[in-house]
């Protein structure tokens, strides 16, 4: 059976909701997480049972993948599975991470895990850019979607500006992360940073095939 779900994302769901749970335990019900700092001022909270998104969203993106294995035909699973596997396996992290960086920020710990996080993963998206602006057409390498790039400079506009999509996503994440803007405004920007550029490559394939045709 096809089935872009492993073991270890279901790993990475069960460590999040082990984290969700100390965090129930060890957390005050009072307790506010500080979202956003306006100078000295806190004018952005957001209350404890915030750590029950992170479970929702990774067993959403679970269900989404696992649907869209089935949906696959065997030879659209075969040449798309090394993009999609990793590409669960990064979205699963950054949210585990996150709940991760919820959990030590309510116990009171220095660690800024979240802004830690934001620093790797706009590093990893820099790569990601850099190595998709430099990829050279293959049948089995690049971008995958679910109608075909028609022409080998339309494969070339895509990844260039998917490419340079995901370098400035990353440059903006360490951004944030450097001047420290909150955890509010850094969540909000891993998942920009994360589906904006492939939405990019989606659209200009789109307009690519529409131009061909």
């Amino acid at each position: 059976m096809q089935n872009l779900v492993t073991r270890f994302h279901l790993l990475l769901l069960f460590v999040t909701l082990a984290l969700t749970a100390v965090g129930f335990l060890r957390i005050p019900h009072d307790f506010v997480f500080p979202a956003h700092w306006s100078g000295s001022l806190l004018d952005w909270v957001w209350p404890r049972e915030v750590l029950l998104v992170a479970p929702l969203v990774q067993a959403g993106l679970i269900g989404c993948f696992f649907a869209l294995g089935r949906a696959l035909s065997k030879n659209q699973y075969a040449k798309s599975q090394h993009i999609l596997d990793p590409a669960l396996t990064l979205l699963m992290t950054v949210v585990a991470a996150t709940q991760l960086g919820f959990l030590l920020t309510g116990i009171g710990s220095d660690l800024d895990f979240i802004r830690f996080t934001a620093f790797g993963l706009g590093a990893a998206l820099i790569l990601l850019g850099v190595v998709l602006f430099e990829a050279e057409r293959h049948t089995y390498a690049g971008l995958r979607m679910p109608w075909p790039v028609p022409t080998d400079q339309a494969w070339r506009v895509v990844h260039r500006s998917a490419g340079t999509a995901f370098c400035f996503a990353g440059v903006s994440l360490l951004a944030l992360a450097w001047f420290d803007v909150g955890m509010g405004l850094l969540i909000l920007g891993f998942a920009t940073a994360l589906f904006a550029p492939a939405l990019l490559a989606s659209a200009t394939t789109l307009l690519m095939r529409g131009r061909a045709h």
